[in-house]
């Protein structure tokens, strides 16, 4: 039998996720699991792009049971910091437990992205600063959030997504068009322009 003192038991706390002001800043933390819905508060996520050597970009599928966008194809990459936790770990992070990957040479390019979409009746609405990074190793993707992936040239990616050919979230369509033709040479922008609450 094991004891509620034993070692290799874990109790997860539920997640949290920061919610904003109009201008960016903190204004509380909730339960990720209880913010979408119909009339989704604003708050503070990340998107992340990942190329590997031969500059290819990692599309990945939402899974089918997801809450939110089930079953769409999107960017490499999404999630939310935690409170108190700087949005550069958050992507190392997440990278790590939606892709088994880890990554370098993470660079904000879109510090002060921010969207508002909506699909049968549940409505994503984020601050969502965007990076570019290199993956370095196999991806090993978590079933429970990614459906399915694949590694796509990123400029027949690019020009698809924006001639309309190639179905993605809308955050993914909106990102793209923003992102510069080749991001992965792109300069990085200042985080001094990430809302106040991604600047820790």
């Amino acid at each position: 039998m094991t004891s509620h003192t034993d070692p290799t038991t874990t109790t997860l706390e539920p997640e949290q996720v920061v919610l904003l002001d109009e201008q960016g800043r903190s204004i509380s933390t909730a339960d990720k699991a209880t913010v979408h819905h119909a009339a989704t508060p604003l708050h503070l996520a990340f998107s992340c792009y990942l190329f590997d050597a031969d500059g290819r970009v990692l599309v990945t599928q939402r899974a089918l049971h997801k809450a939110t966008f089930p079953g769409v194809w999107t960017n490499s990459c999404c999630g939310h910091p935690a409170p108190g936790e700087s949005i550069s770990e958050a992507v190392g992070r997440r990278v790590e437990q939606e892709l088994g990957t880890s990554i370098s040479g993470l660079r904000l390019l879109l510090p002060r992205f921010r969207y508002r979409a909506e699909q049968d009746g549940v409505v994503e609405n984020e601050m969502c600063p965007v990076f570019v990074a290199t993956t370095d190793g196999p991806v090993v993707p978590d079933p429970d959030e990614v459906g399915d992936v694949a590694w796509e040239p990123w400029a027949q990616f690019r020009a698809a997504v924006l001639d309309g050919s190639r179905q993605v979230s809308v955050w993914c369509r909106e990102q793209v068009a923003q992102l510069p033709e080749d991001p992965r040479s792109a300069a990085p922008a200042s985080p001094d322009d990430l809302p106040p609450a991604a600047r820790a």
